[in-house]
C-alpha cells in the first residue's frame, strides 16, 4: 500500500491520543495520529516522523502522522488502518474465490471472510507496532475487543471454519509476535486458548518505507 504527499517532520509532543505537535520546516503543526495506542517507546521528542496530506475537505488537521523512526534507526508504520489495507492487497494474490472484509460472525465483525472451493476461512488482523529486544509484542494497551475477537475465532474453528489470527508486523526485521501479558494478561490467555483450539497464528513480515507498507512473507 502507498501513501501520497508524504513529508518528513520532527515530533515534539502528543497532547492526547488523537493529535501530535510536530515541527515542519521550522514551524509547529498539529497533526492527526493514526494510532490511538500508546506508542510511548516510539513517539519521543525529537524523533523523525512522516506525514501524509490526505486533502480531505473540512478536516481539523492538515496532516496524518503515519510513520516514525525509532532511536535504533528502524522505521515503524503506525497507521492503525494500514494492516487491513495491506492484508486485503495480499489476500487478493492468494487465489481465494471470495475475499470479503468486515464479515459479521457471532457478535463480532471479523476482518476477513474468505472462500476457496468448499473451504471457508475467517481471519482477524492485528497490527504490531511494539518491539522489545528484537521481538514483536501485542497489544501495547489493553484490548477487550481483541480478546472478544479471539474468542469468536475459537468458536468459528469449532464450527468447521479455518480460523486465522494474523499479525501484520509494521516494521522490518521482526519475525514473531508474542502476547504482551504484562499489559493485558487476558489477551495472552485467549491467544493460548486459540492455539490449543487449532486457530492458526500468522506472522506477516513486512517492509516499511516512509510512503509504503508491504507484506513480504508469512
Amino acid at each position: 500500500m502507498f501513501y501520497h504527499n508524504i513529508r518528513k517532520a520532527t515530533f515534539i509532543r502528543r497532547p492526547n491520543r488523537f493529535i501530535a505537535i510536530v515541527d515542519i520546516d521550522g514551524h509547529e503543526e498539529t497533526v492527526h495520529v493514526k494510532n490511538t495506542g500508546r506508542c510511548k517507546e516510539l513517539l519521543i521528542p525529537g524523533c523523525e516522523v512522516w506525514l501524509t496530506e490526505p486533502g480531505t475537505p473540512g478536516r481539523k488537521t492538515r496532516f496524518d502522522l503515519v510513520a516514525v523512526r525509532k532511536s535504533t534507526g528502524v522505521l515503524f508504520n503506525i497507521d492503525s488502518q494500514a494492516p487491513n489495507k495491506v492484508m486485503k492487497e495480499w489476500l487478493s494474490t492468494r487465489n481465494y474465490d471470495i475475499v470479503s472484509p468486515e464479515y459479521t460472525y457471532g457478535n463480532s465483525r471479523i476482518d476477513f471472510y474468505m472462500e476457496r472451493g468448499a473451504e471457508k476461512y475467517l481471519m482477524e488482523v492485528k497490527g504490531c507496532t511494539l518491539e522489545i529486544d528484537g521481538m514483536g509484542y501485542f497489544p501495547d494497551a489493553p484490548t477487550e475487543r481483541g480478546v472478544k475477537h479471539i474468542r469468536e475465532l475459537i468458536k468459528a474453528k469449532e464450527s468447521g471454519y479455518h480460523a486465522i489470527l494474523a499479525f501484520v508486523i509494521q516494521m522490518d526485521g521482526i519475525n514473531e509476535v508474542r502476547a504482551n501479558t504484562d499489559t493485558h494478561p487476558e489477551f495472552g490467555e485467549a491467544m493460548d486458548d486459540a492455539v490449543k483450539a487449532g486457530v492458526e497464528i500468522w506472522f506477516m513480515k513486512c517492509h516499511v518505507e516512509p510512503d509504503t507498507l508491504e507484506i513480504i512473507s508469512n
